[in-house]
Parts: structure tokens; C-alpha cells; sequence
């Protein structure tokens, strides 16, 4: 490591250090040493040292001990006489200085000044990313659509140079985090001054304005090795391990850099994260810490995003359709307004409706775009509202009528993904907006159909040979086209509902998440989606088909060992390969006995609650309180990671009003509690599936969040409106 950079790195532990040392005792002063603090929605304490040290700062006096614990990894500058290994001594000093801005920055949230605010543009930064962000994404971090984040710390030269790299991030699909400043000057504020949108659904996160906010970003990546790989704190082997080889992440330092900020990346590469910066730096091209090079200096800023995604090793595939505006995934939370909008179709402004239709070969021509309607030219250029038809022709040697429902839902990503465009719902009631900066930029209504076509080929080469669109824009067609596409969804929703897991042979499996818990398995049959809700069976058919060597594998049923929980030896024999011989059997049934491993990404949490002979069910998001005392937070850390736990599980939202909910265990008349949220949306599928149960007013005896949130008062409920579980077999 360079003398130099080490040197800094020293210096900027020892500064850090002390700035938290001060800080510490004059909150102890004010607080004393037993007041209580925990980072917003997190069951990891204080993330970074519980991953590195397993110990749990829960008090001030935690944070004494921890803060102690930090000055042993703190070293003296290196001698200039006396030559020394100074690596490790400036690793430590790095990982020292983290813990220190971890303390710092806790300390501040109990100060009030957490999370930070810009004195003056009044802009609120995001603070500590919680649990519940993390698990959000997590989906998105494993199947590829996002591959990675890069922590941009410090200001670009300019405010267009500053918009230029997020613009170039965000295309590739990469979430951006932004910290820290140089001589007051930030990313940030160049990108307010530009009116560049920002936060989460745009993947731009400021998360505070001095550079020991990037340590939010560090926490975001150690806390994947607890959640995703199932690690315990205190394996800081493991922890970093995971960090270096399954969490892609970089930083890019803009503008000149003081001791803090080499002290900061000395703990990043701790980490595995290399640092690329935009001065004239010493570098350190030596491998082993980091994958690749651990610091390096790209001065031309048309290039640096690309050199730090071959320092970090990414692989990132993205191709643009040939439309004038900028495109990527980052665009899909982007939201137009009334006021920005330059003409919509569907909502309830027009007909509408999408479509995707399979056709014989000779029936398609790939890449005719046609628009039929008289005059739509010149109705566009006027905005305002049109009626709106999109039909996609496919045609494919390995295409299948099943897949039909796939593409179509991709249609709406499809749109989502452009810059200045914006879609929401589906088949006969989308609603489309093009703003009028995307019309400014050329966006016309050729480049719809030009999006699905480029789409539809990228998502779907495997099994899609040809493809064709045709945008309706008379009335009069939109309206007698819909009602054939209605005709055509009835037939495949009755064909769809027809399936059951006794009437298929094979079942699939979800491997996506194994690149962050390596032994979980999801096995997704026709009446049991995903755990993160993405994904069904004709989902990971389809995706199968899409790609054999994929994450989506067939699993072959095999014999039924055990009807009322759904054992078979299929699924057993593929467990034990799959995982690595961490799952040997499954039941596909019951919560109670080898039940489903969970990863991280689940939508809700299925528990039991022994004292009301129930489950309750928390979906991600909910911040309160449950009837077992413990927040969603608490259980995920409990449930994640690919192992079994009898008696919690993570489920996707649908499976719910499953049939095969629960079967084993009693079904939907086990359910005791839900989120008020959850009962809201799951409301006809639950009243459906409770009144098959006999129970049709089963719903209205389930408590909720607003009744109680311990278990004495959620006996007296159940017991005062009859709840059947009450009478049922008991669970244990």
C-alpha cells in the first residue's frame, strides 16, 4: 500500500476517533450511560461492529466499550527513518475508523441531528438505510437487475459532469449513493441545482453531506452478509468474505481528498470495495484485498464509470432500444405529473388496452412497426389524451401459449424503463404518460412499439423468434380489439386457475438468492409462488425455458410420501444437491415440521403464536409491534439466511388464499393476526378462501395491529369473537 495513502489513512482514524470521543462524553453527560439507542428498523444493533466484533451496542455504555475496543486497532503514523510493514496497520486503522463514524453518527441520531439537513436548500437526506429497504431490493440485487452500487463521495468539477455519471449509473442499473463534500460543494446539491429527481425509486440516495455518511452505504453492504448469506456476527472472516465476493460495490471520489476520506477507504477496502478517484492520486495496483485494484485514478470523466466497473469486476449487460431517450431500470419509480405530462392514453381518459398475441411464423414479420389510425400524426403533436391499442405479435420454436402471460407483464416494465415515460397497470386498463421533456427530446409514438420490440427479444431471446407491433389509435379499433384480447384473457385465466399441484408432475425450483444465501432453495409449485412474490410457476417455467443453466430448474416430483404435508421424494433428492446438503427434506405444507427455508427477499412473515393455537403474518414494511413480541426486523433476522425454522417462514403475499395455505396445519383458519395493511389487500382472496373454509366471516375475527399487538389481548379477542383456531387441533 502506498506510504502516502497509508499515511492519510492513519491520520484520518485518529481524527474520526477523537471527534467521536468528544461527542460520546458529552452525550453521556447529558443521556447517562444507560440511555438506549438502536439505528431506525434494524435487528443488527449497530451493524458494523456487530459483523466484525458480534458485539451488540444496545446503550451509551455499549458505545464506551466499543469505542474502546476501536482504539486498539488505531496505529502510529508510519516512521520516515525506520522502514515497516504498514498494510495492516493501515487496514486496521481503516476498520477502526468505520466502527468510530458508525458511534459518531448513532450519537447524532440521539443528538436530533440524524438525518442530516442541508442548511441551504433545506434537502433532507435519507439518514440510515433500514432492514426493510435492504430486503426490498434484495430481489433486484440477485437476480441481476441490479448489479451493483457505487458510494460517490465528494463533487464533480461541475454540476453537467456531476449529472453525466449518475445519468451513466443509473442506465447501467446501478444504485448510486451520495456522500460527503469538498469545500462545502457536493453531488447533491450539483444535482438539486439541476432538478435531477432523487431517492430510492430513482436509484440516487444522498445519504448525508460529510464523508462519514458513506458509512451508511457500508452498513447497507456488511448487513447483505448477515440477512442474505446467513452470516453470524462476529465471523468477520466471513462477513468480509461474502463483502468482497457477493456485494459489488465501489466507491468513486470526486475531487480532492483529505485524510477522512482516505481513512474511510481504507475501511471500505476492508470490505473488498476499491476506490476510483478523479485526481491525480497515488495508486495501489497490488491484488488480494480487493478483487482487482484497490485505489485508482481515472481523470477523464466519460471514462470513469466504466474503469471503476472493471476495477470491481461487474458484469453489466444493458442494451438500449433505439429511442432517444435515456433508458434503464433506475427510471422505472420515476413519476410524471399532471402539469408534466404531454399527452396520455387509457386511465380514464381513453380506451385502452395491451396485448400479446402468438402467431405462426409466416404470420409475423419481425420489426414491422405499423400505426393504424387516420391522422394520429397530427393528433399526437396536439397531446393531450388519445385511445390507445398495443398489440405484440410473437412467434417462436419454443414459444408456448402459457409464456403469453409473462411478456405481457413485461410490457410494463418495458415502459416504465424510459426516461420521461411513465405506464401503470395492465391488459384493459393501462395508463401511459410521455412527458413533455421526453417529447422535447424526440420521443414519438413509434418508439413505443420500437421498445417492445428491442424488449421483448432482450427478455425473452430464448424462446421468441419474431416480433411484431401494431398501435391502434382509432376508437372505434381499440374498443373491438380490447373486447377480443378479454375474450382471450378469460380462456387463459380458467386454463391458469385449472392448475394444481397434483395435476403437474413437475414442480421448479428459485435459486436466484443462493448468490447471497447459498442454502436456500425456493420450490415454487402451481399453487405456491415465490417467498419474494416475483415469481410463479409459470414464471420459472418460462424462465427454464428461457435459459436451462439458469436459476430456475425443473424439479421432478417424484413419489408422495406424505400427503397432508406435501413431502415428496422428488423434492427431497433435489434439496440435497441443491443446497449442498444443508436441506435434506421439505414440507411444502406446514409451518411446523422441515418447513421452507426463507433467503431475505420474503413479502411477509408467517408465525406462530402458540398461546392463540394461530399464525400471525407481518408483511415487510410494517414498523409496529407483533402479538411475539418482536417487530418485523427482529423476526427477519430469525427467519432469513437458508435455514429451516419451525414455526416461522417467509411467504409471498399470494399464497395466502392459496389452497394449499397452511394445509397441513389446519389452512386459512389458523390465521389469527394480520396488518391491517395486509387484511386490506389480500381481502377478496382471503373472504374467497375463508368462505370454501366455512368460515366466511373469518376475516372480521382476525385481529389486527389497531386491536392489539400482544398476545394476552389477542386471546381475549379471539376468544370473544369465536375464532374457529381456538377449537382446532392444537399446533404443538
Amino acid at each position: 500500500m502506498s506510504k502516502i495513502i497509508a499515511s492519510a489513512a492513519i491520520r484520518g482514524s485518529h481524527r474520526v476517533f477523537r471527534q467521536t470521543e468528544e461527542l460520546l462524553q458529552k452525550v453521556i453527560a447529558e443521556k447517562g450511560e444507560d440511555h438506549h439507542f438502536e439505528f431506525p428498523d434494524t435487528a443488527y444493533h449497530l451493524p458494523m461492529i456487530y459483523a466484525i466484533t458480534g458485539f451488540e451496542v444496545k446503550t451509551l455504555k455499549d458505545m464506551k466499550e466499543a469505542l474502546r475496543m476501536t482504539q486498539d486497532l488505531l496505529h502510529d503514523e508510519p516512521d520516515d527513518r525506520l522502514w515497516s510493514p504498514y498494510l495492516g496497520e493501515a487496514l486496521d486503522s481503516g476498520m477502526a475508523t468505520l466502527f468510530a463514524e458508525e458511534i459518531w453518527l448513532a450519537l447524532r441520531y440521539i443528538e436530533g441531528l440524524e438525518p442530516a439537513k442541508d442548511p441551504e436548500t433545506g434537502y433532507v437526506y435519507n439518514g440510515f438505510i433500514t432492514d426493510t429497504i435492504q430486503r426490498n431490493l434484495g430481489i433486484q440485487l440477485v437476480d441481476g437487475r441490479m448489479p451493483g452500487f457505487a458510494a460517490i463521495i465528494g463533487a464533480a468539477p461541475d454540476d453537467d459532469t456531476a449529472v453525466k455519471i449518475v445519468r451513466e449509473l443509473q442506465q447501467k442499473n446501478i444504485l448510486v449513493f451520495l456522500s460527503g463534500n469538498v469545500k462545502g460543494e457536493s453531488v447533491t446539491k450539483q444535482l438539486l441545482r439541476k432538478k435531477v429527481e432523487l431517492g430510492w425509486d430513482v436509484y440516487v440516495v444522498p445519504l448525508g453531506p460529510d464523508t462519514e455518511h458513506t458509512l451508511y452505504a457500508l452498513d447497507w453492504a456488511i448487513r447483505a452478509s448477515l440477512i442474505f448469506g446467513g452470516m453470524s456476527g462476529g465471523d468477520f472472516k466471513g462477513n468480509l468474505r461474502y463483502t468482497k465476493e457477493r456485494v459489488f460495490a465501489y466507491a468513486l471520489v470526486l475531487g480532492e481528498l483529505d485524510d477522512v476520506k482516505w481513512a474511510t477507504g481504507a475501511g471500505a477496502i476492508n470490505l473488498g470495495f476499491p476506490a476510483i478517484c478523479d485526481t491525480d492520486v497515488p495508486v495501489i495496483h497490488p491484488t488480494g484485498v480487493c478483487t482487482y485494484e484497490e485505489v485508482e485514478k481515472e481523470l477523464d470523466h466519460d471514462k470513469i464509470v466504466q474503469r471503476a466497473i472493471e476495477v470491481r469486476g461487474l458484469k453489466v449487460l444493458v442494451e438500449k432500444p433505439p429511442i432517444p431517450i435515456a433508458y434503464g431500470p433506475a427510471f422505472e419509480g420515476e413519476r410524471i405529473r399532471k402539469e408534466e405530462t404531454f399527452i396520455e392514453f387509457g386511465g380514464t381518459k381513453s380506451a385502452a388496452f395491451e396485448w400479446c398475441r402468438l402467431r405462426e411464423a409466416e404470420e409475423v414479420e419481425d420489426g414491422k412497426i405499423e400505426i393504424v389510425g387516420e391522422n394520429w400524426k397530427e393528433r399526437y403533436e396536439q397531446g393531450g389524451t388519445m385511445p390507445l391499442g398495443i398489440v405484440v405479435d410473437v412467434t417462436g420454436r419454443k414459444m408456448q401459449a402459457d409464456f403469453l402471460p409473462i411478456i405481457e407483464r413485461r410490457l410494463h416494465h418495458n415502459i416504465n424503463e424510459g426516461q420521461g415515460i411513465w405506464h401503470m397497470g395492465q391488459r384493459d386498463i393501462p395508463w401511459i404518460r410521455i412527458s413533455h421533456s421526453a417529447k422535447q427530446a424526440g420521443f414519438s409514438l413509434e418508439d413505443i412499439a420500437k421498445i417492445h420490440h428491442a424488449m421483448t427479444h432482450k427478455r425473452f431471446s430464448s424462446i421468441v423468434d419474431k416480433v411484431q407491433v401494431t398501435l391502434y389509435t382509432e376508437e372505434e379499433d381499440v374498443i373491438r380489439l380490447r373486447d377480443e384480447a378479454r375474450a382471450d384473457w378469460k380462456a387463459r385465466d380458467e386454463r391458469l386457475a385449472a392448475l394444481t399441484d397434483e395435476t403437474v408432475d413437475t414442480f421448479y425450483s428459485c435459486l436466484l438468492c443462493q448468490s447471497f444465501a447459498p442454502s436456500h432453495v425456493c420450490v415454487i409449485t402451481p399453487e405456491r409462488l415465490g417467498l419474494c412474490g416475483a415469481y410463479n410457476w409459470l414464471d420459472t417455467k418460462a424462465a427454464y425455458e428461457i435459459d436451462p443453466t439458469g436459476g430456475n430448474q425443473p424439479i421432478a416430483k417424484g413419489e408422495l410420501i406424505d400427503t397432508r404435508y406435501g413431502r415428496y421424494t422428488g423434492v427431497d433428492e433435489y434439496l440435497k444437491q441443491a443446497s449442498g446438503g444443508a436441506v435434506e427434506t421439505l414440507n411444502l405444507y406446514t409451518i411446523m415440521e422441515n418447513p421452507m427455508t426463507s433467503c431475505g427477499c420474503f413479502e411477509c412473515i408467517l408465525a406462530i403464536i402458540p398461546e392463540a393455537n394461530g399464525v400471525m403474518i407481518v408483511q415487510r414494511g410494517h414498523t409496529g409491534m407483533t402479538p411475539i413480541g418482536m417487530k418485523f426486523s427482529t423476526l427477519a433476522g430469525t427467519v432469513g439466511g437458508g435455514v429451516q425454522t419451525p414455526g416461522f417462514m417467509g411467504i409471498g403475499v399470494n399464497f395466502i388464499t392459496s389452497r394449499k395455505f397452511l394445509a397441513g396445519d389446519g389452512g386459512i383458519k389458523r390465521v389469527v393476526w394480520m396488518t391491517k395493511a395486509l387484511k386490506e389487500r389480500v381481502r377478496e382472496g382471503f373472504q374467497r378462501a375463508a368462505a370454501e373454509a366455512g368460515v366466511p366471516d373469518l376475516l372480521d375475527k382476525v385481529a389486527d395491529e389497531t386491536i392489539c399487538e400482544d398476545s394476552e389481548k389477542l386471546l381475549e379477542y379471539l376468544t370473544e369473537v369465536g375464532h374457529p383456531a381456538l377449537e382446532m387441533e392444537p399446533m404443538i
